[in-house]
């Protein structure tokens, strides 16, 4: 059978296990990992092959508490239906409420790395960061298209999880080129839009990471990793008080039928 997509080689970098170790990323995980590293510290480690520098923990162990927990969001309600469905299948309520994190929920500090790092491009190239936020929320605007990392329904004017991360990023001295971009994004929004858009924390979750060296393929991990410590407490939350089918029935009634032509 042919295959399909382009050969990869086939190697992994990650870990192995022996009968009497398990190596991780080059690390013999009981004889030095375990009781050395923090759950963040080996995140960091498993996810980029090396150990974090001080702000790197500190950071994505801030970011991490940052993402985790919104309250009744979709990809919680998702997860508490399914299990109040199946209580059986811990695993099948996680994923579920995983499979929702996309461009709408969780999944736009990504889009918002991608977007930075195409501005930091520019910037690079000898344009001032002023104008090449200004630029490019006005192309994104006059496209008709929605600001990454921007707006939201309930925090207004600010997002405070954004405002303290920005305040700790110049508190720690890690702010960099992408904090100033997602900055000048956000006056650019305000002149494009021509009124000022909330800074919602999927923008500085993105600009800080970038700042401190992880790959924009990197970022969309962390709200992921977050947001599953945050779905695994309302999976337990509901299995000593469902609140599953009372979701289900309050959406039932919330909806009225009409009938189709």
């Amino acid at each position: 059978m042919p295959q399909i997509g382009g050969p990869g080689t086939p190697v992994s970098h990650i870990s192995q296990a022996h009968a009497d170790r398990v190596e991780v990323r080059g690390r013999d995980l009981t004889g030095d990992v375990m009781g050395r590293l923090s759950f963040t510290e080996y995140f960091h480690l498993l996810l980029t092959g090396d150990e974090p520098t001080e702000d790197q923990r500190f950071f994505l162990d801030l970011l991490l508490i940052a993402i985790a927990e919104h309250g009744m969001m979709p990809t919680n309600v998702a997860a508490r239906m399914t299990l109040a469905a199946d209580p059986g299948s811990l695993q099948g309520a996680v994923a579920a409420g995983i499979l929702g994190c996309g461009p709408v929920v969780l999944g736009t500090s990504e889009l918002c790395a991608r977007l930075l790092e195409e501005g930091r491009a520019r910037v690079d190239a000898g344009e001032a960061v002023e104008q090449v936020g200004a630029a490019m929320a006005k192309a994104i605007r006059a496209q008709g298209g929605k600001l990454p990392g921007f707006g939201h329904p309930v925090h207004r004017p600010l997002d405070p999880r954004a405002e303290r991360i920005l305040e700790l990023a110049d508190e720690r001295g890690v702010s960099g080129s992408a904090v100033a971009l997602a900055r000048a994004l956000r006056d650019g929004a305000a002149e494009a839009w021509g009124r000022p858009l909330t800074m919602n924390v999927a923008m500085p979750i993105a600009a800080v990471m970038l700042d401190l060296g992880f790959p924009a393929a990197a970022v969309k991990a962390v709200p992921i990793l977050a947001r599953t410590a945050g779905l695994l407490a309302h999976l337990a939350e509901e299995q000593q008080q469902p609140i599953g089918f009372l979701m289900a029935g309050a959406a039932e009634e919330s909806i009225e039928y009409e009938r189709g032509p």
